[in-house]
């Protein structure tokens, strides 16, 4: 390979690896585990270049190129080394199948359904109905308590409305780092809906880590305008990171699956 060739490839593949190790650890349920598929990719495409355009766009052209690992290694999920993995496994065996993967790349990535299909092999069509088989039995499956972190007014009723609209509950709403880890303490969530910068400039971040600190295993979804600030590389990193502007589909594929995955003791199916 060219040294040219050689930069503009690492540049091109660095510029989308963020998202597709998020999608890597949402699709697996385990950081861990999703990393060692990012990496696969990585190796493929160094060995073969033109992987990067066999599907014209190279975001797309990469997460091809994860479905045929995926696929060719029967698609298991990860190994249970915590308590959401482990319950992951066992809800995993009640999906369709290849609905999960569809529903992870149309709304949390953003590939439209011709794309979908294009990563996955199957056509448009197909691609649109496992999406809303996703949808549908996910969101039958389990109700839980959420704790929503979030400043803005505006958004937060917005995300509230989405979510009571799923027919889970609202524990509250926190605008900072000290409200919301009071609110967590006088019932804890099932699961935590957070922006990363808040009202008094205190972190959302820093809120969760301290919350997680108390009650442990609880499932988080990230919704903010800097995804870049997650996206590190540090473990450990959210499973679920919706960038704002969001979607209302977005939100709920999120917390469809952040409540499949997580099933608690106090989660109803």
């Amino acid at each position: 390979m060219r040294a040219q060739e050689a930069v503009d490839t690492s540049q091109t593949v660095a510029r989308h690896l963020p998202y597709l190790r998020r999608y890597a650890r949402a699709l697996t349920g385990n950081q861990t585990s999703g990393d060692r598929y990012a990496l696969a990719v990585l190796e493929s495409v160094v060995s073969d270049t033109s992987l990067l355009t066999a599907h014209g766009d190279p975001k797309l052209s990469l997460f091809a190129v994860f479905h045929s690992i995926w696929s060719t290694s029967g698609a298991p999920m990860a190994e249970a080394d915590d308590a959401i993995a482990g319950a992951a496994q066992a809800h995993m065996a009640t999906l369709s199948p290849n609905s999960r993967e569809a529903l992870l790349l149309n709304t949390i990535e953003g590939f439209d359904h011709d794309e979908v299909a294009a990563i996955m092999g199957i056509d448009a069509a197909e691609a649109r109905d496992l999406v809303d088989i996703a949808v549908r039995e996910m969101e039958r499956s389990v109700r839980g308590s959420v704790l929503v972190i979030e400043d803005e007014a505006i958004i937060a009723m917005d995300i509230v409305a989405i979510v009571e609209g799923m027919g889970h509950r609202v524990t509250g709403v926190a605008r900072t780092h000290g409200e919301a880890v009071t609110l967590a303490a006088s019932e804890r969530p099932d699961l935590i809906l957070a922006d990363i910068q808040l009202a008094d400039n205190s972190s959302g971040v820093e809120a969760v880590n301290e919350i997680l600190a108390q009650f442990g295993e609880v499932p988080v979804i990230f919704i903010t305008a800097f995804p870049e600030r997650l996206l590190t590389g540090a473990k450990p990193e959210p499973a679920f990171l919706i960038n704002k502007p969001y979607t209302e589909e977005q939100v709920r594929s999120a917390v469809s699956q952040a409540m499949f995955f997580a099933s608690t003791e106090t989660l109803h199916a």
